[in-house]
């Protein structure tokens, strides 16, 4: 794809409702998928092949409508199996080519990037136009009112795990400190403070796990029967989620369904007694520490689904973890899934889509509309046909690309657990990674994957890219792609950190009120308050398919569609050439309508001039 210039040339198809009938297919229903087809096209016939109980099949497709411009054809598929792959087949003189999820190619192609239509129920609809702003309990604000709340170290007794911090230290970047700094934040200060993401435009509150620890980060958990003292306990937490409901958004939790903290009660009670049904619930060795750690850390011990009981104290009904933090009064609209990838996985046990379908199912009886996601850092396509976890944090499919093409020239940070740095990119290679990690899960899996510029467990998204020009490069793909924006608090001001832990920074208030405050960037937190509204107010942003239109080393464009709506969407970490993209994108008797970036898309001779100006963002309504 280098050198590239632009790909509407190229037939195309995705799941939007463009091509594919809005709703969730039942077996036995034949659903009439559609292909776009340039007329500059010279293909004899379009095919649709199918796989049907393992076996291939082929479907003719009819030219259904013809204009200057373009072909569309439509094919009739049977929806025969819960997961139904199909991709096209052009018919050419020169040859045939594949038209599947990752692009079109005059080769064979594995079916691994096959569109896909599923019967199992996507993510529920709220999720469409969600924008989800993850919060460090321990960071995001403390329970005091006053000038001096978040001045000096935390007040009142503390657990002896706990390295009290000032609010405005600096968190430890590595070693064994990072997880004993306690700056003593509290869920009542997060509900002091909702204010901020109103005004911020973000409508579901991801908290990290709020469940006692011995480590501020409490990913090691003592009890799943109760809310951290630490930050206010159960009555906390139902008050939260109260106010945030009666803001009109949504609040989801975090839990370790992969494996309990050593200090957990369930764990105490199984090396007390190697009889008890506890004791089964873990995976034991002859090795020290006598039992398996999630990546060998004792600290947490891995939990065993091969333990019948474990599930229904775990994950399966309402009286379940699982299903009672869901219900009143905490009234949880969905979990996120800490290492999902790893969750009933050991040797030859593999429980993680047996897992996640019991947790759907719990949520079903407790809470219908509730979100399950994953954690995955890696390729998750195999868990993510559907039936379990609605999506993914999507490190693999958005993060790592972008963070590919908008790194720091010269930059030496590490690359999300690789043992190499961060590699600078062209424009070709990010958009073939995205294409390829999207196409490896259904359209309804793509359209609510959690697309992330940095996490928790990652730098900050300032310090990989370096300046705020290219953070709001960033910020433009975030907010315009498919998917659901998620956003770590801080982000929205520039705050910086070289590791996960360095860039759990404690939230700056003071900062805010000041307008030269290094510690907060206004300019920062007007784009993305922008860019948040820009999609609000688009269902082709929210909703629609994807077009690629330009790729270049330094700029990438593409066009966001539904049946009422196209936006052509321009994003350049440098300045470019420019180029010359069909007119006819237009709607009839329209001139393009500038959004975001104030740039104008000049018409000339039968075409759109893209212009080259970099870097920057810029956001047209076409139609």
């Amino acid at each position: 794809m280098s050198g590239t210039h632009h790909l509407l040339g190229d037939p195309h198809h995705d799941g939007s409702e463009v091509y594919v009938p809005r709703g969730t297919p039942q077996l036995g229903d034949v659903v009439p998928v559609r292909f776009r087809v340039p007329a500059a096209g010279d293909e004899r016939a379009l095919w649709v092949r199918t796989v049907r109980d393992g076996e291939p099949r082929f479907l003719p497709a009819r030219l259904d409508r013809v204009d200057a411009h373009e072909r569309w054809y439509v094919a009739e598929v049977p929806v025969h199996n819960p997961v139904t792959g199909y991709r096209a087949l052009l018919d050419e003189p020169a040859g045939y080519r594949w038209l599947n999820g990752s692009g079109v190619h005059a080769r064979d192609v594995p079916d691994a990037h096959d569109f896909r239509l599923t019967v199992h129920a996507p993510a529920p609809g709220w999720l469409d136009g969600a924008v989800v702003y993850q919060v460090f309990p321990d960071r995001f604000a403390r329970e005091g009112t006053g000038p001096g709340a978040h001045e000096g170290p935390p007040q009142g007794p503390l657990p002896g795990w706990a390295l009290p911090a000032r609010w405005d230290d600096e968190p430890i970047a590595s070693g064994p400190g990072t997880s004993r700094q306690y700056f003593g934040g509290h869920l009542a200060g997060i509900e002091r403070h909702l204010d901020h993401l109103d005004r911020l435009g973000v409508d579901v509150l991801y908290l990290t796990p709020v469940f006692p620890g011995r480590s501020n980060h409490r990913y090691d958990a003592t009890t799943f029967d109760h809310v951290d003292p630490l930050l206010g306990g159960d009555g906390a937490l139902a008050s939260l989620s109260a106010a945030v409901h009666a803001r009109g958004m949504r609040i989801v939790g975090d839990l370790t369904t992969n494996h309990t903290g050593s200090g957990h009660e369930w764990f105490a009670r199984a090396q007390a007694d190697a009889a008890s049904d506890e004791a089964s619930y873990y995976y034991w060795t002859d090795a020290a520490p006598g039992y398996v750690g999630w990546l060998e850390h004792a600290s947490l011990p891995k939990l065993n689904y091969s333990a019948g009981s474990l599930a229904h104290r775990m994950i399966d009904g309402p009286e379940s973890v699982v299903g009672r933090w869901l219900g009143a009064p905490t009234s949880l609209d969905g979990w996120r899934i800490d290492v999902a990838n790893m969750t009933g996985r050991y040797g030859s046990d593999d429980f993680t889509r047996a897992v996640a379908r019991t947790i759907r199912r719990t949520m079903a009886q407790v809470n219908p509309d509730a979100v399950l996601i994953s954690e995955h850092f890696h390729d998750a396509g195999a868990d993510l046909a559907g039936d379990g976890w609605h999506a993914n944090m999507n490190y693999s499919g958005f993060t790592r690309p972008v963070w590919t093409w908008l790194v720091a020239p010269g930059s030496d940070r590490g690359f999300l657990g690789m043992p190499v740095g961060i590699p600078r990119r062209d424009g070709a290679s990010m958009v073939a990674a995205m294409r390829d990690f999207d196409s490896a899960v259904p359209w309804s899996v793509t359209q609510h994957q959690w697309n992330m510029l940095g996490s928790h467990d990652t730098a900050r998204l300032r310090t990989v890219v370096g300046s705020p020009e290219a953070v709001e490069v960033a910020a433009g793909l975030l907010f315009t792609y498919p998917g659901t924006p998620a956003l770590f608090a801080g982000d929205e001001g520039g705050l910086t950190g070289v590791t996960g832990e360095n860039a759990r920074v404690p939230m700056p208030w003071a900062a805010m009120s000041s307008s030269d405050d290094p510690r907060w960037d206004a300019r920062t937190f007007d784009v993305y308050r922008s860019l948040i509204a820009l999609r609000a107010g688009s269902r082709a942003l929210r909703e629609g398919g994807l077009r690629w239109a330009v790729v270049e080393p330094d700029a990438v464009a593409y066009l966001r569609e539904t049946p009422d709506e196209r936006v052509l969407v321009l994003v350049a970490r440098a300045p470019w050439s420019g180029t010359d993209l069909p007119a006819h994108l237009l709607g009839p008797g329209r001139d393009p309508e500038n959004l975001y970036g104030g740039a104008d898309l000049p018409v000339h001779i039968g075409a759109l001039h893209v212009p080259g100006d970099g870097p920057g963002v810029q956001v047209w309504r076409l139609a």
